[in-house]
């Protein structure tokens, strides 16, 4: 049985190094044609000197060169700001794991569905940005996009041979964050250190603070609209604290199936990566009495969290609206890192830029042109609110 051709983009970062965990406990299922980082390059060749690749891309060209002579022979390199495109373009495989973080992810997202390759994405802003247009080019191409978020795998999971007219509802699930039951005026004054430490899950610094704030299951809920067609109504959110039912999906005649399973993103990737087969996992837990004793559902409150807001209306505003809030959202969420905004300013900044533009085309240019314009906006109103003599107070 030939092995697995595979992509893994992003692969220095948390769902890329997880993927290769995976890969080293099965060597003999894959075969990893690429590799491909932002500006990792030592981690980068580590990777590359283990798995022999017969490609590799490395975004950040000031540390190409030093890559370069230390690569095996057999292995090419692509540096700059098209070279995961290039590395796409050269590469033969049959599954791209795609685990690169923000916009930039937009375009890989095209480049592998162009192939007719399967696309197992983690990159949630191309959803955000252009899922319309990724899934219908993957519908043209023949191949599938397969969801390596807990919540949309979840759902992917429960959907497995329903007919799709049947569903009542979508629950995405949220395990509230490290300040659930906080009121908006408590939130006021958190700090960078308290809002990186998730109860449950362990992700990277701009997730983590989507988690804080909920504009995380925000993102999620344009990406379930896209991913499944689903209007508005039909989608839902339960805070979850357990992290445990990753989400849940009702029929018409009542049913609710859950996909449930410890708080591991290697549970979706390994899903991801044996699709649309089920294939042993020993490493994996399942089951836990301990785990699933008491598993507990509340609804999410909505005035200390507004974000959940702004996933609805953008799933009513379709065109760019899910590109200006995802850049808008990416912009403060860097600002507050840095401390240059307090916590509740992250949203307020998310919702000025939503009410400002909003266009309906939804070509890759378009959504791009959003995305900076919004960059842009947020940029100006953290220096307009936030710096100065006249800024607001911190």
């Amino acid at each position: 049985m030939a092995r697995l051709r595979i992509l893994v983009l992003g692969s220095t970062g948390s769902i890329g190094t997880q993927t290769l965990d995976l890969v080293r406990l099965d060597p003999g299922h894959f075969e990893v044609v690429g590799l491909s980082a932002h500006g990792s390059a030592d981690a980068l060749l580590t990777q590359v000197q283990e798995f022999q690749p017969r490609y590799v891309a490395l975004a950040d060209e000031s540390q190409a060169s030093g890559l370069e002579d230390q690569l095996p022979s057999t292995t090419t390199l692509f540096r700059g700001p098209d070279a995961n495109l290039e590395m796409i373009e050269a590469s033969t495989f049959d599954l791209a794991v795609h685990g690169i973080v923000g916009a930039a992810g937009l375009r890989p997202s095209v480049a592998v569905l162009k192939t007719g390759a399967r696309l197992a994405l983690a990159n949630k802003e191309s959803l955000v940005l252009g899922g319309e247009l990724l899934l219908d080019l993957a519908r043209r191409m023949g191949t599938v996009i397969i969801p390596v978020d807990s919540e949309h795998c979840a759902v992917h999971q429960c959907l497995r041979g329903e007919d799709p007219s049947t569903i009542r509802q979508v629950i995405l699930t949220a395990s509230g964050g490290p300040f659930r039951g906080k009121s908006r005026e408590e939130l006021r004054t958190v700090t960078r250190e308290q809002a990186l430490q998730h109860p449950t899950w362990d992700m990277g610094q701009r997730i983590t603070i989507g988690s804080a704030t909920l504009m995380n299951k925000a993102l999620e809920i344009i990406e379930l609209h896209h991913l499944f067609g689903l209007p508005a109504e039909k989608i839902q959110v339960a805070v979850h604290p357990q992290s445990v039912v990753h989400s849940m999906v009702e029929f018409v005649d009542g049913s609710v199936m859950a996909q449930m399973g410890p708080p591991d993103m290697r549970g979706p990737i390994h899903f991801a990566l044996h699709y649309p087969d089920r294939a042993p996992a020993p490493a994996q837990k399942g089951f836990s009495l301990e785990l699933f004793s008491n598993l507990t559902f509340e609804a999410p409150d909505r005035g200390s969290f507004p974000a959940l807001d702004m996933g609805y209306e953008c799933v009513s505003q379709g065109g760019t609206s899910g590109a200006v809030l995802n850049a808008s959202d990416e912009v403060a969420v860097g600002a507050f890192l840095e401390g240059r905004i307090p916590f509740h300013a992250m949203g307020e900044l998310c919702a000025e830029a939503l009410a400002a533009r909003t266009e309906s085309s939804i070509d890759v240019e378009s959504l791009l042109a959003a995305d900076g314009w919004a960059r842009k906006f947020t940029e100006d109103r953290i220096q307009t609110k936030y710096s100065g003599p006249n800024a607001a107070r911190l």
